[in-house]
């Protein structure tokens, strides 16, 4: 009989989790090998937002999960777990739930709250996350030109919005913008913004060649009449738009972490059952060094961000920490990912053999909540003290 092998997470970094925890991660995974991995490949083929899954996945009762008691390592071990599975519904359920409705719980008054929690917890409504445009993305918080002018009761907005995930089907979306009204000296604004508001266009972006499960748009906002009720009072700088992005960027940086065990899933299972030259392909040493290099990169991945983990319960993990972990943990994906392509050979440029879809999507998780390369000026202004952003 063949010995059982050893799980990706060689150092045991699952065994922190308390037990109840240990649980909801196993039914996850049960969840995801019978309702997910089957399907994600033709989805992603597809370009096809799977809808059906949404009350399948609300009854698991993991949305926001630190607010439900589990602790900020099941948070980042859940998220990687949903992107091993497939990073499209990993990237859908952070937008959803750790920006937009993190956003209510933080950031909404009484009455959005008693309107829309209940709904948007429950995967009833679905919202997205408004803050890129066309023209700024590392640069949104000098260059956001959105804007929103008060009249009455009500605001006006103008602007464009773009690669808003969720943001061709969401019910409502958190969307920013620079409030022009006369004295108000261009603060930042956040605003619930309904689907289908008269003056809004959303438009599918076509022709990924990532994340092509998630449906991204773009926005565009002509005279949008949006009422006073549905501004986030509690929102007026930028600062409130980094303390999320430092928490997404975070979760980012798991998803890396979940693409590497996938890309070893993937190759390891390929190299065991496929033969060349009479052998098994993974008894060959170049071979087992590549599935070696990925063990490593996803080991030292998951280490590092179990430390991130333990310092956001500190409430100690700054910005610069957050950015070197996702710059080095995305970094490190690249590679891993593009040893798993080349362990398939020519299979590894075919979606229905796994590594394909995990290669291509790795560049999107690499890009998005800051580049490698702004997030590398994050700490490199952090450990000099000399800003080279410019």
């Amino acid at each position: 009989m063949t010995p059982e092998l050893p799980t990706a997470d060689f150092y045991g970094v699952e065994d922190l989790l308390n037990q109840n925890e240990r649980a909801k991660l196993a039914e996850v995974r049960e969840f995801l090998d019978a309702e997910v991995r089957p399907y994600a490949a033709a989805w992603w083929d597809a370009a096809e937002f799977p809808f059906q899954l949404l009350p399948k996945l609300a009854a698991l009762e993991i949305n926001t999960p630190t607010r439900r008691g589990y602790s900020h390592l099941f948070m980042g071990l859940l998220i990687a777990e949903l992107s091993r599975a497939d990073v499209s519904l990993g990237t859908f359920f952070m937008v959803h739930h750790d920006l937009f409705v993190e956003s209510l719980h933080r950031f909404g008054s009484q009455d959005q709250k008693d309107r829309l929690l209940e709904d948007a917890a429950s995967l009833r409504t679905t919202g997205a996350f408004a803050l890129t445009e066309p023209g700024h993305g590392s640069d949104i918080a000098r260059g956001l030109s959105t804007t929103a002018v008060r009249q009455g009761d009500e605001w006006v907005l103008n602007g464009s919005k773009r690669w808003i995930g969720n943001g061709t089907f969401c019910d409502h979306m958190l969307l920013w913008a620079r409030d022009e009204t006369p004295g108000s000296e261009g603060a930042v604004r956040g605003f619930i913004v309904a689907g289908d508001l008269p003056g809004l266009k959303r438009t599918r972006i076509e022709g990924k060649t990532a994340l092509r499960t998630v449906q991204n748009a773009d926005i565009e906002l002509r005279d949008v009449r949006v009422a006073e009720a549905d501004r986030f009072a509690a929102i007026s700088s930028f600062a409130d738009t980094n303390e999320l992005l430092r928490g997404s960027r975070v979760l980012v940086a798991w998803q890396a972490v979940g693409q590497q065990l996938a890309a070893f899933d993937v190759a390891r299972s390929y190299a065991i059952e496929r033969e060349q030259f009479g052998k098994p392909i993974a008894s060959f040493q170049m071979v087992q060094d590549r599935l070696v290099r990925i063990l490593g990169n996803a080991v030292s991945g998951a280490t590092m961000m179990t430390r991130i983990a333990q310092l956001d319960a500190q409430g100690m993990a700054g910005m610069p920490q957050v950015a070197l972990a996702k710059a080095h943990v995305t970094s490190a994906m690249r590679e891993s990912v593009a040893h798993a392509r080349a362990v398939l050979g020519g299979n590894g440029i075919v979606t229905g053999f796994g590594a394909a879809k995990v290669f291509a999507d790795a560049e999107a998780i690499y890009t998005y909540e800051g580049s490698y390369e702004v997030n590398t000026l994050i700490v490199g202004r952090e450990i000099t003290g000399v800003s080279a952003i410019h």
